[in-house]
């Protein structure tokens, strides 16, 4: 066995040097061949891998001669077809030959320039026209992938390189903009096998320039691969994508990377939006909270600046300033409307919805285990929602079987084709449930609620509302919190007296007589 495998290290040198001495004219087909055969056998038996690389002649010399002929090819382009075969061979075989064989990886590590250098001119705007590429491209990132994976200190080596390129030649980066759903898959396998049960590596790519620049990217490509049909390889990529950040978020690195995305001057970016998204989804999906005390402060921060945001664009809509009085009030509400006002809101419906889960998850921790710390508290100070919620119901009509209802009060509200369902749509639901969770028996915030004059508004969300399903539902069960063992809450809701009745359309009527609170 040991002779055979020692005429199998010849033959690979001797076809190398044969190829190399003749500068490749002539000999790709008889390379390939060689390389493809072994690279099958390499696939199927680990013995064979482990021997082929410690025994002599050692192949390593040989390898690294192939990658730096392949990366100063006379004619590199992406669209030579004999470059792409080479290409796949060679990465190909080493691909298999380093799979899970440690000394292997580090013979081969030196190869990662050239191989870098393949990468940069198959991630270029002209290869990614070309889809006779894409498998060249796929089958370099696999044996880079391979190269590294499992090996600590090759990783480490690798993420640190790749995390301080110049921008020009910041592979991650270019790699992430491949038309090829089959080459993002095989890149963030790369990704995620590198920040995996690595504090260093994942706080790299969250607070470091170089990762900021590839979560923005990579964040872009989520949103793109989010409509792909189950099971696709885009669909593959996505999952792969989500499970990434889902690393990030458990090593409590989501403040961190929510500031890196922040851009001067604007109270929320998109790519933050987009990062708030994959948040409520790890946390809708997840059933335990000790990491999510990190999020804490970040989220507070968060709906605290949104909320007063909103409600600062609300009210110059509402009282529009400095504009002639004979104009049309919708003319008035469109000149004051703040274009930001949508974003803000859809970004803090986010925010809420993140709130009220990891409050629930705290509280059933709490039940299960009195000495857990209470999340809710840290939350407190900082969801005030009576003023926005009052805003929002004069600034937003309800949908009520398909007819918007404007408030009684100023019989207005902003033009139909501005409040539309973007940006608006469940955030008075939320808000609601907001309220409701964090009174849950807290006689704080209960009297909280009652002294900012929150309970009449609450009590005027018991509404159906098309744009904010189960509002009604939500709203009575944060009466029912705010009112649960507090006779003050109680007093005040038991004076409120009906001063109108809803009609058969949903329009709240003044009785006659009635005295308004």
């Amino acid at each position: 066995m040991g002779s055979d495998q020692n005429s199998l290290n010849v033959r690979f040198c001797e076809i190398c040097a044969g190829f190399l001495s003749k500068n490749g004219k002539d000999s790709v087909p008889s390379l390939t061949r060689v390389l493809d055969t072994i690279a099958d056998d390499l696939a199927r038996s680990g013995e064979l891998r482990i021997r082929m690389g410690s025994e002599n002649p050692s192949i390593w010399l040989s390898l690294q001669q192939l990658w730096d002929f392949l990366a100063g090819y006379p004619s590199a382009d992406a669209d030579v077809a004999e470059l792409r075969v080479l290409i796949i061979s060679v990465a190909r075989f080493t691909r298999n030959i380093v799979a899970g064989v440690a000394v292997n990886q580090q013979n081969a590590f030196g190869v990662e320039p050239a191989l870098r250098r393949v990468l940069l001119l198959y991630s270029s705007w002209s290869a990614f026209q070309l889809t006779d590429s894409f498998p060249a491209t796929r089958m370099a990132v696999q044996a880079l992938s391979n190269i590294v994976t499992t090996n600590e200190d090759l990783t480490s080596r690798l993420w640190s390189t790749y995390l301080t390129l110049p921008e020009e030649r910041a592979i991650l980066i270019r790699l992430l903009g491949s038309p090829d759903h089959k080459t993002i898959l095989s890149l963030l396998v790369l990704m995620v096998n590198c920040i995996h049960d690595s504090t260093e590596r994942r706080s790299l790519l969250t607070k470091s320039r170089g990762g900021a620049r590839i979560c923005i990217t990579l964040l872009d490509r989520m949103v793109l691969l989010y409509d792909a049909e189950e099971s696709t390889d885009g669909a593959k990529a996505f999952d792969y994508g989500y499970h990434l950040f889902a690393h990030l978020f458990d090593g409590g690195f989501a403040p961190d990377l929510y500031s890196s995305l922040s851009v001067e001057g604007e109270v929320i970016a998109q790519h933050q939006t987009t990062l708030l998204k994959l948040l409520d989804s790890y946390l809708q999906s997840s059933q335990t909270c000790p990491v999510h005390c990190d999020m804490c402060p970040m989220l507070s921060e968060i709906f605290l600046s949104l909320s007063s945001y909103s409600q600062s664009a609300i009210k110059r809509a509402i009282n529009p300033i400095n504009l002639e009085p004979n104009l049309d009030s919708s003319i008035e509400h469109l000149q004051e409307l703040d274009l930001l006002l949508p974003k803000s809101c859809e970004a803090l419906v986010l925010a809420t919805q993140c709130i009220v889960k990891i409050s629930l998850l705290s509280e059933d921790r709490r039940t299960m285990d009195p000495s857990a710390v209470e999340l809710r508290a840290i939350f407190r100070d900082a969801c005030s929602t009576d003023e926005l919620l009052r805003l929002l119901d004069a600034f937003l009509p309800r949908i009520y079987f398909g007819k918007p209802v404007l408030n009684p009060a100023t019989d207005q509200s902003i033009p139909s084709s501005v409040a539309g369902a973007n940006g608006f749509s469940y955030l008075k639901r939320d808000l609601v449930r907001l309220v409701g969770v964090l009174c849950h028996r807290d006689k704080t915030f209960q009297d909280r609620i009652r002294v900012c004059g929150g309970i009449p508004v609450i009590m005027n969300m018991c509404v159906v509302d098309e744009r904010n399903p189960y509002l009604r539902e939500h709203a009575i069960l944060a009466l029912r919190n705010l009112l649960d063992s507090n006779k003050e809450n109680q007093d005040e809701v038991n004076s409120i007296q009906p001063s109108g009745y809803w009609d058969e359309e949903g329009t709240l009527r003044e009785k006659v007589g009635a005295t308004l609170r």
